[in-house]
């Protein structure tokens, strides 16, 4: 299992929104680069997929272009919209799936399994800190975050918990479903 040291397409996709990203972009980007790994070595691939950087890139999104905790919907139409303008509707079911399946509590069985089953752990690999591990190697899973440190993310998604508790205590984790 190798790390990747990086993604140009998501590179070149999270320039166009550093603004809304502001003092968290590194911390964005680099959850982003330790889904991508981890999804790789869970897939044994050596490259994601379009679909898949499309994906990753835009997954969470929604939570700085909408201040929103509740992003899954506003993280797809970006995605979609960007999909579009590219010329690659083809890929816009699979990326939809993606995004929306991502936070899904149980296995993922429908279209697109491979790739939405993967990136659904791959991100609940990272979003617990290596706790959560499918089998991987901790010791791959250090490297992985040695290589793109947390920077924040895992700090700002505990204070967007608590803010969205505070507002909406029967719906505290309005991205999760089963």
């Amino acid at each position: 299992m190798q790390i990747h040291s990086g993604f140009a397409l998501v590179d070149e996709l999270l320039s166009g929104f550093a603004s809304d990203l502001g003092d968290d972009f590194v911390a964005y980007r680099n959850h982003i680069n330790r889904v991508l790994n981890v999804y790789l070595a869970l897939n044994g691939q050596l490259q994601p997929s379009t679909a898949v950087l499309v994906a990753a890139a835009f997954h969470d999104l929604g939570i700085w272009t909408q201040r929103s905790f509740d992003y899954l919907k506003p993280s797809v139409d970006l995605a979609k919209n960007w999909l579009a303008s590219q010329g690659l509707s083809e890929l816009e079911a699979e990326v939809d799936t993606i995004i929306t399946e991502h936070h899904k509590l149980s296995l993922y069985t429908g279209a697109h399994f491979a790739s939405v089953e993967a990136f659904r752990q791959a991100d609940l690999v990272d979003v617990s800190m290596g706790l959560i591990r499918f089998g991987l190697p901790g010791s791959y899973i250090r490297l992985v975050k040695q290589a793109f440190p947390s920077a924040g993310f895992h700090r700002k998604l505990l204070s967007l918990t608590i803010n969205q508790f505070k507002r909406s205590p029967l719906r505290p984790l309005p991205m999760i479903h089963w």
